[in-house]
């Protein structure tokens, strides 16, 4: 309560290491973001592993009042600090990743046996990340905390939604995304960006997956989609614009895409299923897509719904410039994200 009366919303946000200015510390915090700058498996373009920094210097620009929530900067919001050691680990394997695409690149294999120690390398650091998120993960839900992970490729997620499955027997995941992310091992990678869902659908306590903006997938991903026995629904792009083209009001499409969600929601917000104009310099960014009022419309339809958000994961910000626009965007989505989620959860 001390520090809520001193903290001044209005005023500029002051540089004191947290997102936002805010001043909780993480043993005051009701809710905790997990930064995770990890970008090894890139396929495209590089900058990923910077997003967390980004939004953080981006955040300390956005104004805290929240018509929805009445003084939600009081929920008491902390980061934890930026791993330094996964950084230096990323930046290390990211070059020996960019040795295994310039081979594929080339009409090599991943199987060729020169590639067979880095990718077990690259593979290995995948399976000790996931593993290093769900345990951070654990460690702050055991304490009640809401938890987010701020990344970083959309690789990063895994770890998080592991810990989840901890503590519900069953849950849903609504998926935003320009990419299905249903390949398995894309370029020879286990644990590739492109290979998100495709690895969360391995988690037998998630029971079903709603993707969402969904505008460049590949035949494998489609049919296994199909083959999922309809516990993944695709809301592609195309098929939300014919709704829109067609006279059908979002209120009622976002009503139709959250039905098929359990009472437990799930939120993997990848940052391209937004128009580039939001997001010029994410990874793979794609033409199409939703504006940022719909997107934040479909979350809030989620959460009036009654249903209850456990977690979530915002990924693929890539901000390379002074310019930042990208984090700028991303900071606001990741604060309604926090506060939705922990209205969900009754925090407030």
């Amino acid at each position: 309560m001390v520090m809520i009366k001193k903290f001044n919303p209005n005023d500029l946000g002051i540089k004191n290491g947290n997102l936002y200015g805010l001043p909780f510390s993480e043993r005051k915090a009701k809710f905790v973001i997990i930064p995770v700058p990890w970008e090894v498996t890139a396929s495209f373009r590089r900058g990923t592993a910077t997003g967390p920094k980004a939004v953080l210097e981006a955040s300390l620009q956005i104004d805290l009042y929240d018509p929805v929530i009445k003084d939600a900067w009081k929920l008491g919001l902390t980061m934890k600090p930026i791993s330094q050691k996964w950084l230096r680990k990323n930046n290390l394997l990211r070059k020996k990743a960019e040795t295994c695409i310039q081979h594929l690149e080339k009409g090599g294999k991943p199987e060729d046996f020169k590639l067979k120690n880095l990718y077990q390398k690259i593979n290995k650091a995948g399976v000790e990340l996931n593993d290093w998120v769900e345990i951070e993960s654990l460690k702050l839900l055991k304490q009640k905390k809401g938890v987010g992970v701020l990344g970083g490729e959309h690789s990063v997620s895994l770890g998080l939604m592991q810990a989840l499955a901890r503590f519900h027997k069953n849950y849903s995941v609504l998926h935003l995304d320009a990419h299905a992310d249903l390949r398995c091992r894309y370029e020879g990678f286990e644990f590739s960006h492109a290979s998100a869902i495709f690895n969360a659908s391995k988690i037998k306590n998630i029971k079903k997956i709603v993707q969402v903006g969904v505008r460049d997938y590949c035949q494998e991903e489609a049919d296994y989609i199909k083959k999922s026995k309809n516990r993944i629904s695709l809301f592609s792009d195309r098929l939300l614009k014919e709704k829109l083209f067609d006279g059908t009001p979002w209120k009622k499409i976002c009503k139709d895409i959250i039905k098929p969600l359990s009472q437990n929601v799930y939120i993997s917000f990848d940052i391209d299923v937004l128009e580039p104009c939001f997001c010029p310099n994410t990874g793979t960014p794609i033409p199409g897509g939703l504006s940022f009022d719909q997107a934040i419309y479909l979350i809030e339809t989620l959460t009036n719904s009654g249903r209850k958000i456990i977690g979530f994961d915002l990924c693929e910000i890539s901000s390379p410039d002074a310019n930042n626009w990208d984090a700028n965007v991303g900071a606001r989505i990741l604060w309604r994200l926090v506060n939705l989620t922990a209205k969900s959860q009754k925090k407030f």
